[in-house]
């Protein structure tokens, strides 16, 4: 992927400067990340989403899920466990892992469940009510009603 320059965006908008880095860490994540553990991210309604992690031989205990400004991040480590057994063939995955995921402005966390082996994490795009669209009403006051008045009598 070619290095992007922002330099024109920065001259029109305001407000944008994390897109350079969020571009630049979707870059920086490399392959051998991508497919451990494998996950889902739904759309469940207009503003909530789900993420569900699929994550085959954990226990509750194992995991942990952190907001902390703007990113969410799943991690996860396996107690130690009896190590007694011979394999035969071993693929379920126990190694430790760390997922991160970068949330938009106003999208919170609502809550996580895990339920089968599938972490399940709620999350929903809260606007704050200053940015909510609202209908202005326009208003009809005397006093600019004679002001027009005024002003057409003068030109007469």
């Amino acid at each position: 992927m070619a290095d992007l320059d922002f330099t024109p965006l920065y001259r029109t908008t305001i407000g944008f400067d994390r897109l350079p880095l969020l571009m630049q860490a979707a870059k920086r994540t490399s392959d051998s990340d991508l497919g451990y553990p494998p996950y889902n991210i739904e759309k469940c309604g207009d503003d909530a989403y789900k993420i569900v992690v699929a994550l085959a031989g954990f226990a509750k205990n194992d995991l942990e899920v952190v907001s902390e400004s703007g990113r969410l991040v799943v991690r996860g480590k396996m107690s130690e466990r009896a190590d007694d057994i011979e394999y035969l063939h071993r693929g379920i995955a126990s190694r430790s892992f760390e997922r991160r995921f970068d949330l938009a402005d106003y999208v919170e966390v609502e809550g996580a469940t895990f339920e089968n082996g599938l972490l399940t994490i709620g999350l929903r795009r809260e606007l704050p009510e200053k940015f909510k669209p609202r209908m202005i009403e326009i208003g009809h006051s005397a006093s600019d009603a004679r002001v027009v008045e005024r002003s057409s009598q003068a030109a007469a």
